[in-house]
């Protein structure tokens, strides 16, 4: 009993520190992105684009959150740029898929790579085995995330 109560004592902070650590490396990234062709919201579609391979405009539009119109409009920009391009379903012509074009991967692999830089500057200062423990943790607490969202 006395681990429960400590537990959920913990979350509060556990939340609050999640939320400071994604704002931070959001923060990051939306200054990395203004030196190239993209907005935050084209960022992340993209990376679901280049990650799933050939999704749909309403497969992407439930993996961002976004509406499905909105979602049209970003599409229509991504490929305005050279980004994306929409192409034919093989197997039902009905089926527009949207595929990475070769500009739109390089600078999602450039951003991610500055990404990964600014993460490793951060963490200098760990141990290997501080490190090591993190990945574990965080591996563990996506799992579960992930297995709850599932259900």
């Amino acid at each position: 009993m006395l681990k429960q109560q400590t537990q959920s004592s913990l979350i509060p902070e556990l939340e609050k520190r999640m939320r400071h650590i994604s704002g931070a490396i959001k923060q990051s990234g939306r200054r990395i992105l203004k030196n190239y062709p993209i907005t935050s919201p084209q960022f992340i579609a993209l990376q679901w684009i280049i990650d799933e391979k050939n999704l749909t405009i309403g497969e992407l539009s439930n993996k961002i959150g976004l509406a499905f119109s909105t979602t049209t409009d970003l599409v229509d920009r991504l490929e305005k740029n050279g980004l994306v391009k929409r192409l034919k379903d093989e197997n039902d012509r009905r089926v527009v898929r949207i595929v990475p074009l070769e500009k739109g991967e390089a600078i999602i692999k450039e951003v991610i790579e500055k990404r990964q830089e600014y993460l490793g500057e951060v963490m200098e200062s760990f141990s290997p085995e501080q490190a090591e423990v993190l990945d574990e943790l965080l591996q563990l607490l996506y799992k579960k995330m992930k297995d709850i969202n599932e259900r």
